[in-house]
């Protein structure tokens, strides 16, 4: 099967956003509320950067979207960062997975995409798995969960504004949004509450953090403008699999067999609805032809 070029994107940028999660949970001492300040501050330079390169009007056209895309974007990105770096890092990457799922159910009602009956099968799939995993991790607490969950949902909201800006914005202008609205909210907060300053490789593992989220938001941002957001928004489980490498390797974090089974039913449930949205592709270039 040849995947498609939002397929591709998605699968890159889901990569690129897990290793950028070891990053954050490297520095368990810097709050995640400064952390996103800096990814947001690093994102902002080269966005700008790279627009000014490409000749492409900076503060886009529809402003009232992108701003709110930003917002939502900013809650979730900091309410995520607080899970991770308080639970094992495949348990937050499975409570984040629930985000495609609050995206394929948002985007009913605010693009009007369809959402077929065999991929809420999928989705049920999928979701089954999420909660094997949740039930049997005892590291993850019911307040830590709650954090996760509202974080997925805005998650999901942001992804489906992204979907309604379609082709008019450019990829780098929708990037460029998320650190222009996050860096101010998070600078007040780090200026009148709270802030550490980071030392030694500290600096520099911030540093990453902003370069792999640049070039992740950028193909994130390609993927759900290139598909239908049911088709690739589920693709974030494969998520799942690099956690788990990066977690057994990085922080010694290891699971039962119960729960692996969880985690491939997510992968099942995932792996089903890009088959079916692959199928359904076909048939409509066939009847279109």
């Amino acid at each position: 099967m040849i995947l498609s070029p939002g397929v591709r994107y998605m699968l890159a940028a889901t990569f690129l956003f897990t290793t950028m999660n070891v990053l954050v949970k490297a520095v368990p001492n810097i709050p995640a509320v400064e952390i996103v300040f800096f990814r947001s501050l690093i994102s902002l330079l080269l966005s700008y950067v790279l627009l000014k390169r490409a000749r492409v009007r900076v503060l886009g056209k529809q402003r009232k979207w992108l701003i709110a895309r930003g917002s939502v974007g900013a809650v979730a990105l900091v309410l995520f960062f607080i899970t991770l770096q308080n639970i094992p890092l495949a348990s937050a990457v499975v409570i984040q997975f629930l985000s495609p799922i609050f995206t394929a159910i948002i985007g009913v009602f605010l693009v009007r995409e369809p959402v077929k009956s065999w991929q809420w099968v999928f989705f049920a799939i999928a979701f089954a798995g999420i909660l094997v995993v949740q039930g049997f991790d005892s590291r993850i607490s019911p307040f830590y969960m709650g954090i996760g969950v509202v974080a997925s949902f805005c998650a999901g909201l942001a992804y489906n504004i992204i979907r309604k800006l379609g082709t008019s914005e450019h990829p780098l202008v929708v990037v460029f949004y998320f650190p222009l609205v996050t860096l101010p909210l998070t600078g007040l907060y780090c200026l009148f509450v709270e802030w550490t300053m980071p030392h030694g490789i500290e600096w520099l593992t911030l540093l990453g953090i902003g370069v792999l989220t640049q070039f992740a938001q950028v193909l994130m941002t390609m993927s759900y403008q290139a598909e239908e957001v049911s088709k690739v928004a589920s693709l974030k489980y494969i998520g799942i699999i690099y956690a788990l490498g990066y977690g057994w390797v990085f922080f010694d974090e290891t699971f039962d067999v119960i729960t692996y089974a969880g985690m491939a039913l997510v992968l099942a449930g995932v792996v089903g609805n890009v088959i079916y949205k692959h199928r359904l592709s076909n048939q409509k270039a066939k009847q279109a032809g």
